[in-house]
């Protein structure tokens, strides 16, 4: 197959997505796959783009890919595009992607997460991998998410959806409720989020996640073991339990090796095992995603199992959490990646029945 891999982009979880982009791409070719590796937002800037020849070549904008431990400079990615504009796609992205047989979205956060993207492809006949728009945007935004997930009778932990406005009226520091846990409404990677445990940190706490956004979510502190459940066409995998050596799951402990122990399978019995896998299906199905997705759980010592928010396209990284999911099924990192392509397809052939 004629591939392109969409990785980068704008948001605050670029190096992950490229390093994620990087290890799909380089999988799909050990496969046999034509792949072009492609920076989402600078694109193919060169005055001559022969597409034939970039995939017979399997184009790749980089060779490395690690994860910093700090968040990118989007400015600096921004300043370094040649054409100096603000437009998402880069130059020939739309061109190249036509001519692929399926565009692999190793894309996280923002953009390539929230249904925008998806929904441009869809307008340009592009076919990708994941969601639709719609599925995209519902797990994308926080709010959303938990909005659906109780209409749904699915079991989240309570709390607000508040804009930036609520901060200047002060409607904000009437939350009373602690611990709690203050993040940014559509982000990702555990950027810009905070753990509050008394009134006087909820201040600094809410100016850190609107440092990323313009509307926050405030939820109750559930303490509990952390569970990821990912889920391919319906179905979900094992569950993985994730534990921080450093006490919580931010941004480094998530994609620097050694400062998280992640056990898969989870060391559970039977029946929460179905519990958690049963609750992920549900999400999954709730929120309208497509192809595959993964679901964040907290489970109390009582052992309720409370839906924190659900990703719609899964980190690939060496230390992201779906691969190692499915390696307990027996699938590896490469039939992963075919079998993402293979069931995102299938999407495709329902829309034609």
């Amino acid at each position: 197959m004629k591939i392109v891999v969409l990785a980068g982009g704008l948001s605050t979880e670029r190096d992950v997505s490229i390093a994620s982009g990087a290890l799909v791409a380089k999988a799909l070719r050990e496969r046999g796959h034509k792949v072009v590796l492609l920076d989402v937002f600078r694109g193919y800037e060169e005055d001559i783009c022969d597409v034939d020849a970039l995939f017979r070549e399997n184009y790749d904008f980089t060779k490395e890919s690690a994860v910093s431990e700090e968040i990118p400079d989007l400015e600096q990615v921004k300043s370094s595009r040649k054409d100096k504009t603000d437009r998402f796609l880069g130059r020939n992205v739309a061109e190249i992607c036509t001519e692929a047989d399926i565009t692999f979205l190793a894309l996280h956060g923002d953009v390539g997460e929230n249904g925008k993207l998806q929904a441009t492809l869809d307008l340009l006949g592009i076919k990708y991998t994941g969601s639709g728009y719609l599925g995209s945007a519902l797990a994308m935004d926080k709010g959303l998410t938990k909005s659906v997930l109780i209409q749904n009778k699915i079991t989240t932990p309570k709390g607000e959806y508040f804009y930036l406005e609520d901060k200047k009226s002060g409607k904000i520091m009437r939350w009373n409720t602690f611990p709690c846990v203050v993040k940014p409404c559509a982000g990702g990677s555990s950027v810009g989020i905070s753990k509050v445990e008394n009134k006087e940190n909820l201040e600094k706490a809410v100016d850190e996640a609107f440092k990323y956004e313009k509307e926050i979510v405030i939820e109750e502190f559930i303490k509990g073991r952390e569970f990821s459940v990912g889920v391919i066409e319906g179905v979900a995998l094992p569950p993985i339990e994730i534990i921080p050596k450093t006490g919580f799951y931010d941004y480094k402990a998530k994609y620097q090796a050694g400062l998280t122990d992640e056990i898969c399978p989870a060391d559970i019995d039977g029946e929460t095992d179905k519990k958690l896998r049963s609750a992920a299906e549900d999400c999954f199905k709730a929120l309208k995603l497509q192809a595959y997705g993964r679901i964040d759980f907290l489970l109390d010592e009582n052992g309720t199992a409370y839906a924190l928010e659900a990703n719609s396209l899964p980190g690939m990284t060496p230390t992201s959490l779906l691969p190692q999911e499915a390696a307990v099924e027996g699938i590896n990192y490469g039939e992963l990646c075919e079998k993402i392509i293979e069931v995102s397809l299938k999407k495709y052939e329902s829309e034609n029945v």
